[in-house]
């Protein structure tokens, strides 16, 4: 049994607490981090700690019914033939819409890609690069298979800072004005994660999410520090369309024992 485990309902995550009301669900995305071929879970972007197989993870979230899967790998390594197939190892278990980020540089990357079977492609780095394969892309397989990621630190004065390269490089954009050029450039989507608050299960930063979703008229999925259903709830009413989370759906508990869990049907309103 590998560490991935099968939980029926821990920490009351149970669609008990949702109330439907009409209107368009709110999709709720399971966001994976991997590492070398192993899933891991971060905090701050730091210190990756081992939580299971990929694999096996996916299939516990086929099996909960999850609304989509994100996938994104940190590290160095290059994007080589080794990583396509394992991340076509990876689509191949998975009955979800699925997007992979990490290391997409070039439209041949984001080609393969969606060769996989990936309905999306996930870009950060590449975007500051060269933001031309976005464009690309869009034009190529529509602006609902691109999605931005923006990662959102601790700014060396004060405020909010775009950075790349898994947090470790800053930039010269704001949230909100970085936002704005990723729709510019084509973008269907964007993933807004906070670095500080990466891991800590302590709710999203609400203040970035409302400053993006205030100026972009694409879809804005919050991600960084989701560790209740409230805090699904605030980041909806802050003004993301989608809420994702990766901690707290693969820890349970004070300890962070390895649990998989995931909300009933039902949106998120309280």
């Amino acid at each position: 049994m590998d560490a991935v485990g099968v939980g029926g309902d821990p920490g009351g995550v149970s669609g008990r607490y949702f109330q439907r009301v009409a209107g368009p669900m709110p999709r709720v995305i399971v966001a994976l981090t991997m590492q070398d071929g192993r899933l891991v879970r971060t905090r701050r972007f730091k210190k990756p700690s081992y939580v299971g197989d990929p694999i096996n993870a996916v299939k516990v979230f086929n099996d909960k019914g999850v609304d989509e899967l994100v996938l994104l790998e940190i590290g160095d390594k290059p994007f080589d033939e080794s990583r396509i197939q394992f991340i076509r190892s990876i689509a191949s278990e998975a009955f979800m819409p699925i997007a992979y980020g990490g290391g997409v540089r070039t439209i041949e990357h984001v080609r393969a890609v969606i060769r996989c079977g990936f309905e999306k492609v996930v870009m950060n780095t590449a975007l500051h690069r060269t933001p031309q394969v976005a464009a690309e892309a869009a034009r190529e397989f529509g602006a609902q298979a691109v999605v931005a990621s923006m990662e959102v630190g601790s700014g060396l004065f004060g405020g909010a800072k775009v950075m790349t390269e898994c947090g470790r490089t800053a930039t010269k954009w704001k949230p909100a004005e970085w936002a704005a050029k990723c729709e510019q450039y084509g973008c269907g989507e964007l993933l807004v994660t906070s670095i500080d608050r990466d891991g800590s299960m302590e709710g999203y930063d609400l203040e970035v999410i409302r400053a993006v979703a205030g100026v972009v008229t694409i879809p804005v999925i919050a991600l960084g520090g989701a560790g209740t259903i409230a805090h699904l709830r605030a980041g909806i009413d802050a003004g993301a369309s989608a809420v994702a989370a990766g901690s707290m759906f693969v820890y349970y508990g004070p300890h962070r024992a390895v649990l998989i869990s995931y909300p009933g049907a039902g949106e998120i309103h309280a």
